[in-house]
């Protein structure tokens, strides 16, 4: 009754808050630069804090954006000095106050993604195209039309309501450091598909072994290291896995690829017997035509348990569009670097729009949804969109433009790391061992000294930092094995979050910031910042990863 009575004060007042998707141009021009660029990384005792090292750092081949140095000094252009992520001040403590708990828990809990017969309602919209989602003008969607029915079997695959299979396939994994976790805001999912000659056998009949080969062998070339099958004939995917000579039974695939030596791997399938340009294969590099689908979510509570909620705030896409070879990404990293030095206040430009999507310069394609004012998901706009593809277009700490995946639960873990959330939440999840031994999260809470970019999350700090701010060997140990306890928030505070975010969808300012800060954050935040201004952070911290 609330949500209706808002929408009618949205028509009846004249704001309905329409987001103009036909736009190409951009009101912020540097929306590729994100909120927590801005954070004041010393405080006021002169102590510092790290979470740039979330993102910038030296990359591993083949991501040549190395660019540790980020953590050491607000280096942006010009135009960027002004910090534009304005909602990051808002204070939503009044808003939050006056909020039902009943009926936030109810708004939460509704399926925007999903209808009564478990369709997606998006693809349903976009085949009788609204004239306002139609920014070409040619009356049918260019895009992406969601297809995922979160309908997961024990491997983690998603089936359709009459059973099929979709391609997609769900995958654990440990959220990076800072703004990903729940008790920042949001829980998420990332769901992966390969192209349908990786899913076929040599004959082109759908092949759920050859189809799971081949995300193992993905895996390996991301990870750049061997992973654990299950025991799988190597005659019947026509491929020497564990590389033993002998076509017999792999129990894992090995890692290889030195091509200058003649040493490489091989797709499994169809995709194995085609032509190398059709079917590329490298170290670090998904194949050609990957695409991954990240929902962003709510937080629903039952008792004192927390969980992901069934409404989405977004639904992100992206496809690898483009095959970039090593040299070729080389190029775009110093092409980028030298127009850096050459015009350090040029902002980049992006070229697409809110219905085709963006292109990341690193042979991905961008596109999303989000919700609109009465809380049901509409396209991203061309600069909503420009948004996602900062970080994915070019930081040091991405596995060819992707967070999650190279973050994937090794095989070792409950049904070997594939599968969705809903199956198994966040309990139980060890924390990630980082190149050095240490465990990630550990290591983040320790340098950063917070449990969030902004040190806005009191919870965190209060529970797992002691009055200095360091984090104890007891806490460490106890991360090691269960990130849950970390991640999760309390009841009280995800009903908050929620409600500060809904009160961001309400007004529709995505276009200043998409964070449900509780508070206003000039504590932590430079509302501006001086060209080249020193952070007051010494030493940049290394990646998680080790470098090869």
């Amino acid at each position: 009754m609330l949500r209706m009575s808002f929408c009618a004060f949205l028509l009846s007042s004249g704001a309905a808050l329409a987001v103009d998707l036909t736009r190409t141009t951009l009101g912020n021009p540097t929306a590729y630069i994100p909120p927590q660029c801005y954070t004041k990384t010393e405080d006021a005792a002169g102590n510092s804090h790290n979470p740039c090292q979330t993102c910038h750092v030296s990359a591993r081949r083949p991501n040549f954006v190395n660019d540790a140095d980020l953590q050491q000094s607000y280096a942006m252009p010009g135009p960027a000095l002004t910090n534009p992520w304005t909602n990051l001040f808002v204070d939503r403590r009044a808003v939050i106050a006056a909020t039902d708990p009943a009926e936030i828990k109810a708004y939460v809990a509704e399926d925007n993604y999903l209808d009564a017969t478990g369709q997606p309602i998006l693809a349903a919209k976009l085949a009788a195209l609204p004239p306002a989602w139609d920014s070409n003008g040619d009356g049918a969607w260019a895009g992406y039309v969601p297809d995922s029915y979160f309908a997961f079997d024990d491997e983690g695959f998603d089936h359709a309501p009459d059973g099929r299979l979709t391609g997609w396939r769900a995958f654990a994994y440990q959220p990076l450091p800072g703004g990903f976790w729940p008790t920042n805001g949001s829980a998420d999912d990332v769901l992966i598909r390969l192209p349908a000659a990786y899913r076929e056998d040599a004959t082109g009949a759908e092949s759920l072994v050859v189809y799971k080969t081949n995300l193992a062998i993905t895996e390996a070339l991301i990870r750049r290291a061997d992973v654990a099958i299950a025991a799988t004939d190597e005659a019947t995917v026509g491929v020497d896995l564990d590389r033993d000579g002998v076509l017999d039974s792999a129990t894992h695939v090995a890692f290889a690829f030195a091509p200058l030596e003649g040493v490489t791997m091989q797709w499994a399938g169809r995709a194995g017997t085609l032509p190398g340009s059709e079917a590329p294969l490298a170290a670090g590099l998904y194949p050609f035509g990957t695409e991954f689908l990240h929902s962003v979510r709510y937080l629903a509570t039952e008792g004192e348990t927390v969980t992901m909620a069934p409404r989405m705030k977004e639904l992100r896409y992206m496809r690898k569009s483009r095959w970039q070879t090593y040299a070729d990404l080389e190029e775009g990293a110093l092409a980028e670097k030298k127009e850096d030095s050459d015009f350090p206040d040029r902002t980049k430009q992006f070229f697409g729009s809110a219905e085709a999507g963006i292109p990341t310069g690193s042979g991905w394609r961008m596109q999303g949804f989000i919700e609109d004012a009465a809380g049901d998901l509409r396209p991203q706009s061309f600069e909503e969109t420009v948004f996602c593809t900062g970080c994915h277009g070019g930081v040091g700490t991405v596995d060819d433009s992707t967070f999650a995946f190279p973050r994937k639960l090794s095989t070792a873990s409950f049904r070997e790391g594939w599968y969705h959330w809903s199956q198994k939440g966040l309990s139980g999840t060890p924390d990630l061992i980082r190149a050095d031994g240490t465990g990630d999260y550990a290591h983040y809470l320790r340098t950063n000294r917070a449990g969030d970019e902004y040190r806005a999350n009191r919870a965190v700090i209060e529970a797992w930092l002691d009055a200095d701010g360091a984090l104890s060997t007891e806490k460490e140990a106890a991360l090691r094995d269960d990130i849950g306890p970390l991640l999760t928030p309390s009841p009280g505070r995800a009903m908050a979050l929620n409600a500060a975010y809904r009160d961001i969808v309400r007004a529709q300012s995505f276009d200043r910031g998409r964070d449900a800060n509780l508070t206003p954050m000039d504590d932590t935040v430079w509302r501006a910042v001086e060209d080249e201004q020193p952070t007051g952070i010494e030493t940049p911290e290394a990646a998680w990863f080790p470098r090869r």
